[in-house]
């Protein structure tokens, strides 16, 4: 496994949509085992292939500490619902919106082995989902941000929670 480098939002490669993964060979699953590398050094939640510098249908994301879902070809298959929450992304460094996203969301996809799955998410997985399969088609948080929010608000937020 190794760190790969994580593209900004200026770089032409996150604004094109990505190919479809024919066959699942050792390069994606070395893609895969370095996405999860990258985005756990990251701190991230969520990586999608374009991100790393590989056009292809491939995004990875967190649900808690425990379970990592590898995501290869990717389908939205339904969304319901709708709530706005504040996003960030390791893409946009130090930046925030508010975006509106479904709440469940069910996504069919590969994995690794080259099983076909279904997998039905809420909360905070659905939103990651979506964002990640946002970069998939070339499209940044930003692009459907509601409104951008400083830094300061969302440091006054967690005050207010804590």
């Amino acid at each position: 496994m190794a760190l790969r480098q994580i593209l900004k939002d200026n770089h032409p490669v996150l604004r094109r949509q990505t190919a479809e993964v024919k066959n699942i060979n050792s390069g994606v699953l070395r893609l895969l085992d370095d996405m999860r590398e990258t985005m756990r050094d990251a701190n991230g939640v969520g990586l999608a292939a374009n991100q790393v510098g590989v056009s292809k249908r491939i995004l990875i994301a967190a649900d808690g500490e425990e379970v990592i879902y590898e995501l290869i070809n990717p389908r939205g298959e339904m969304l319901e619902g709708e709530e706005i929450g504040i996003e960030g992304c390791l893409s946009v460094p130090a930046s925030y919106g508010e975006v509106a996203r479904a709440t469940k969301i069910i996504v069919t996809a590969t994995d690794r082995t080259g099983k076909p799955f279904r997998l039905t998410a809420e909360g905070l997985l659905a939103r990651i989902l979506q964002h990640e399969m946002d970069h998939l088609e070339g499209v940044l948080f930003t692009d459907k941000a509601l409104r951008m929010v400083d830094p300061s608000e969302l440091q006054e937020q967690e005050g207010e929670s804590s």
